[in-house]
């Protein structure tokens, strides 16, 4: 049990033959008492300071622990955040592999088509410049042929045997 300050001044000593002086022994007592309140005063401050300081530690404690928890959910966010925007970009990859395949099959289709159109428009323009051919020979044999001979030969015989010269007629004319 420790002492009080009222303890310390309410204390009475025994008297002896030679003892102490009175007011020398009180006059200590005295100051002891007042270093003793003082000494109490500031254990008494002390502790407040340390219950003050006890209670923001908590808070701090209380603050740091919410840190710690907030860091951990906003790194799982993180991850987890960076594993959808991976999910989402191969998915987006894949559906622009598949897009670009279509494109290119199309692509390769309708270049193919157009191949065979070309193939197709070589072979009609191969046709038409035959028979054209074959047309504009026949008409050249036509032309070349030796009843055009005999037309003139047999006109000129006509002319001779009437007597007359009969006119060429200026195809020009017959048409207007």
């Amino acid at each position: 049990m420790s002492l009080t300050p009222l303890d310390i001044h309410n204390k009475e000593f025994t008297r002896s033959f030679r003892g102490y002086d009175e007011d020398e022994v009180n006059e200590f007592l005295d100051q002891v008492i007042k270093d003793y309140e003082m000494t109490i005063r500031e254990k008494k401050d002390l502790q407040e300071k340390v219950d003050q300081l006890n209670e923001k530690l908590g808070h701090f404690t209380n603050i740091e622990s919410t840190l710690n928890n907030s860091i951990l959910i906003a790194q799982e966010t993180a991850e987890e955040l960076k594993g959808n925007a991976q999910k989402e970009s191969k998915l987006i990859i894949k559906e622009a592999e598949k897009n670009a395949d279509r494109i290119v099959n199309e692509a390769l289709n309708k270049s193919r088509r157009i191949e065979m159109d070309i193939e197709e428009l070589k072979k009609q323009a191969k046709v038409f410049r035959t028979r054209l051919k074959m047309l504009v020979e026949a008409q050249l044999d036509v032309i070349d042929a030796g009843d055009w001979d005999d037309l003139f030969d047999e006109e000129n015989e006509e002319e001779a045997d009437d007597g007359d010269t009969a006119e060429v007629p200026d195809y020009a004319e017959s048409k207007a």
